[in-house]
């Protein structure tokens, strides 16, 4: 039986007055939907808050609109669109590569294929159900498997090629694992006895499929649609393909790296080709005389290492000939690619914020979340919603899957509805806390495709509280309930635009985690503050993690996690710079950029069991920024809040001059009493020790402060994402928030 659900996701995360926003939409168990575009103005739905709010704005797009189940092709895959009528099989063939099979035992898997399983026509090389290495001929009619006797290992290197003569009918097919003692990180330094050739024949002469060469999967139909199936996890390197069978002394040298003969050379596909200062794109080169080359689909990993490296650079702007190596899973997700089913040109007198299309049908609901900016400046204040934070956490699976949620957390896990609608649909992809199904790290996360957390209703399964969108909507609500006038930006605004987003406001907010932050968005910050901007920072654990965008393709944002700071996987060695832009990844503090340098304070611990209050320091009381009280008289504040209780809690941040917090900084203000829940954060861990706890460890808080920059710059930091959470409900934490605000939205030194 099926559950109806209704989802979809907008063309366009963040958008103008005066462009069109396109809606994609699919479902089961409804036939139609009532769309009704929404002004969203809060989503936590606790009672202690104000509850969810949304305003219902008319709109062209409203109405009933049609449903029904849209195809997602899954997994990344390297097409070849230009090898139809290109590649004959005459005079027969010769097809090699060198691969690094993560789950030879999964199934069948097509690893460079002209091959339509529905037609049983073409050729490729693959591997079986066996998990061995096999090529799969066919004429139309008839089609055969010829394998090897030895299964392929798990993440070692191999050289593996197939030939056919046609006038014999004789195969060869040929595996042997690369001597290098980088091979694999799991296998010995030694080689293994690995190598396999097998001769045989075969009565079935292959004809040319009218299809496009693959890399990492076979052309096949489900459902009606044509669609690429045997999805290869692992990656491939150097490639070709022979209008002949190569001898076994050919073989031999293309094995020890040569290039392949000249004649009847009908593609050599060359990873490493390509590359430049600033990283690569997804276009696999072919250096034969046919120029096949090749676009990768679901964005295969580039800059990684091939079956060469040796292990001394570890980046591939100091040898690019060492990453040839593309990785490949079954299970990545970029864009959905579905068909729109509605389109709305934002009217020019729409008032900047949070809007979605709210879709309908019984009991069924959903909302596709999107920004709206004005033309031109209406307000002098900006709320900056973190997107490209949205995007790292989008569909985290890791509630499922990890064993230690409840520990860190501190709370028995508690599944929603939109948890289980998530399970039920893996082609949805994974987040960036999570890892694919060979277990390698996702390092990419895009928009183009349904994503639960960006649903205003949206909360957490470890700790049953909203999270990044739906809790920024805290601060939303709080804007509109104190009749501040506000435009809305987004993190894709500042990535693109720089400065310049940011320059005609006086003040710009944060969300509660603006933890993911490119290059560009790092430095337009700065260059805002030297212009004598202000920021405040109403959240944690910010400007932590290295990211990047292509300049094209803003809905795809590229993370890797390396050997420091909070994460949930790590990049193998060699592979810790960005194909996007060529920069080292990682956080921001391990190349030089500490938070602290820019707002004051820094990540310190997270923990999420429970929220706590805060308690004034003696600077609060100095004459300078004792305006930032008014109305405050108690020392303890913020002991209420949307968040576990508190207005301090989750992730915190604090002061501390040896990471860069200006000496100028005011310590205003700092949280106690966290539990042992609340741990040091790792990256400060040099040596594990006792006392590393929220109990006894004075480094475990959340700090309020405040600093001039130059040019009438500030900058005023809440160290804590349970802040922002508190606004709605704790009367304190909304009025030091708000003297904030209003002192700097005055034009003049603050």
């Amino acid at each position: 039986m099926i559950t109806p659900y209704l989802t979809g996701y907008c063309e366009k995360l963040t958008l103008k007055t005066g462009m069109t926003q396109r809606f994609m939409i699919s479902g089961e168990g409804v036939t139609d939907a009532e769309a009704q575009l929404v002004r969203l103005i809060h989503g936590d739905e606790n009672p202690t808050g104000p509850g969810f709010i949304e305003r219902e704005i008319s709109a062209t797009c409203n109405g009933r609109v049609k449903v029904e189940p849209q195809f997602t092709q899954a997994g990344s895959f390297i097409e070849v669109p230009g090898a139809s009528g290109k590649i004959t099989l005459d005079h027969g063939f010769s097809v090699y590569a060198f691969i690094w099979p993560t789950t030879p035992h999964k199934g069948r898997q097509g690893i460079i294929t002209q091959w339509s399983a529905a037609e049983r026509r073409g050729f490729a090389l693959g591997i079986n159900q066996q998990g061995r290495l096999a090529l799969w001929l066919g004429n139309g009619v008839e089609s055969a498997e010829i394998a090897t006797d030895k299964p392929l290992l798990a993440k070692l290197w191999y050289f593996v090629a197939a030939t056919f003569t046609p006038s014999a009918g004789t195969i060869t097919l040929i595996q042997t694992p690369v001597i290098n003692a980088y091979n694999s990180l799991l296998s010995p330094i030694v080689p293994l006895d690995h190598t396999c050739r097998v001769t045989t024949r075969s009565s079935i002469a292959p004809q040319a499929c009218a299809r496009s060469v693959i890399f990492a999967g076979y052309h096949t139909q489900s459902g009606g649609h044509d669609c690429i199936d045997g999805l290869y996890n692992g990656k491939i390197d150097r490639a070709g393909l022979q209008g002949r069978a190569l001898t076994p002394t050919e073989l031999d040298a293309l094995c020890a790296g040569s290039e392949p003969p000249p004649d009847r050379r009908l593609a050599r596909w060359d990873p490493s080709a390509g590359y430049t200062a600033d990283g690569i794109g997804d276009q696999l080169v072919d250096t034969g005389p046919h120029g096949l080359h090749g676009i990768g689909y679901n964005r295969p990993v580039r800059a990684m290492t091939g079956y060469n490296w040796r292990g001394r650079d570890d980046c591939f702007r100091l040898a690019p000939e060492q990453y040839g190596g593309i990785y490949f899973n079954d299970d990545a997700i970029i864009d959905c690619h579905w068909r729109a089913n509605l389109e709305w040109t934002v009217p020019s007198d729409l008032k900047s914020g949070v809007y979605a299309l709210r879709l309908r049908a019984g009991n069924v609901e959903d909302h596709l979340t999107f920004f709206v900016r004005p033309a031109a400046p209406t307000a002098k204040v900006a709320m900056l919603m973190p997107t490209a934070s949205y995007l790292a956490y989008a569909n985290e699976r890791f509630v499922l899957d990890s064993p230690g949620v409840e520990i860190v957390t501190g709370h028995p896990l508690v599944l929603h509805d939109c948890d289980y609608l998530l399970g039920a649909h893996p082609e949805w992809g994974r987040s960036s806390y999570d890892h694919h199904r060979d277990g390698a790290g996702v390092c990419y996360s895009s928009y183009r495709r349904p994503i639960m957390g960006l649903r205003p209703k949206h909360r957490m399964a470890s700790t049953g509280v909203p999270w990044q969108f739906p809790a920024d909507l805290s601060i939303v609500y709080w804007l509109e309930h104190s009749g501040i006038a506000y435009d809305v930006l987004t993190d894709e605004d500042l990535h693109c635009e720089g400065v310049a987003a940011l320059k005609p406001y006086n003040v710009v907010l944060n969300g509660t985690h603006s933890e993911y932050y490119s290059e560009a968005m790092l430095d337009a910050t700065e260059d805002y503050l030297a212009r004598g901007g202000r920021v405040m920072y109403l959240g944690a654990n910010g400007y932590y993690w290295v990211i990047a965008f292509r300049d094209d393709e803003p809905w795809c944002m590229e993370i890797r996690k390396l050997d420091s700071g909070s994460r949930a996987w790590q990049a193998a060695p060699g592979e810790y710079y960005l194909a996007t832009t060529g920069e080292k990844g990682g956080i921001w503090r391990n190349r030089g950029r500490p938070p602290q340098k820019l707002m004051g304070v820094g990540f310190t611990s997270e923990g999420m069991d429970e929220c706590k209050p805060y308690r004034k320091l003696p600077d609060a009381a100095a004459p300078a920024v004792a305006w930032v009280f008014d109305g405050v008289s108690n020392e303890v504040f913020g002991d209420t809040g949307l968040a576990l209780g508190g207005a301090a809690g989750l992730e915190l941040d604090r002061y501390d001059l040896a990471w860069g917090t200006p000496p100028n900084t005011w310590l205003l203000a700092s949280s106690e009493g966290h539990s042992d829940h609340y741990p040091h954060v790792g990256e400060e861990v040099m040596f594990n020790y006792p006392g590393l706890g929220g109990t006894q460890d004075f480094q475990i808080r959340g700090d309020v402060t405040l600093f001039n920059t130059v040019n009438g710059g500030a900058v005023f930091a809440t160290g804590s994402i349970a802040w922002g959470q508190a606004l709605p409900c704790n009367a304190e934490v909304a009025r030091i928030t708000l003297n904030v605000l209003r002192r700097f939205m005055q034009d003049g030194p603050v």
